[in-house]
């Protein structure tokens, strides 16, 4: 089994649910006592947060390549950034390292295809829903990209960092993230990319009527996968 390099804390609330699924995952599959090898570096989210709304996302990168680095020196087989919007320097923390680095997109893209779906709705932080760093990931693939309005894009991105990441789940906003999962239906989208590794704490396949694609779950099970792999 290799090791799972855990580059976390983006927030703690999603790299809780990383840590619980890939340990599930690993039991399920060898059964008996068998749990993970892992390695977690948390970093400080508030730090990282003011990086992003700044546009420093040079500084956020140092801060998360230091951090990769510790990881495989302390013995990780390969790493994962356990967020989406972080992947946006993904490019910049695996030509810090020496291991892979499990890309989120891909791993996601892996799925969409594999139900031969080639229109998704995507909804995650604002930088995900409208920059080219998630979107061209899942294009050069073949599918195309649904993203809500820039009034809904505004709903997502506020309900993600002021209620999931501090762990407040709302019914108003499950209905508010409902609604405009339907409305990306009604636009042509054949699944639901959750691309926020938080908004799974709040909707799930229960609320979709297309197949939803859960990014923390989809991730985390990959991880396993390619842990496993010899």
């Amino acid at each position: 089994m290799k090791t799972i390099g855990l580059l976390g804390g983006m927030s703690w609330e999603s790299s809780a649910s990383y840590y619980r699924i890939i340990n599930e995952e690993v039991k399920a599959r060898l059964g008996s006592l068998h749990s993970a090898k892992c390695i977690m570096y948390s970093v400080d989210f508030d730090e990282i947060e003011i990086y992003q709304r700044n546009n420093e996302w040079d500084k956020a990168a140092v801060v998360l390549s230091d951090a990769a680095r510790s990881l495989e020196r302390a013995g990780a087989d390969f790493i994962l950034i356990c967020t989406n919007t972080m992947h946006k320097v993904a490019g910049q923390i695996q030509a810090a390292i020496g291991i892979p680095l499990l890309h989120i997109a891909d791993v996601t893209a892996d799925k969409v295809l594999a139900l031969n779906i080639h229109t998704i709705g995507l909804l995650g932080t604002r930088y995900t829903m409208e920059e080219d760093f998630y979107k061209a990931r899942l294009e050069e693939g073949g599918i195309k990209v649904i993203v809500p309005d820039a009034e809904d894009r505004t709903v997502v991105n506020r309900v993600i960092y002021n209620e999931l990441c501090l762990g407040e789940m709302k019914q108003s906003s499950k209905e508010e993230f409902i609604r405009i999962m339907n409305d990306l239906i009604s636009k042509g989208a054949k699944g639901i990319i959750l691309g926020c590794t938080e908004i799974g704490l709040l909707v799930g396949q229960a609320d979709s009527e297309v197949p939803v694609f859960d990014t923390t779950l989809i991730h985390a099970k990959g991880a396993v996968e390619y842990a496993l792999v010899d």
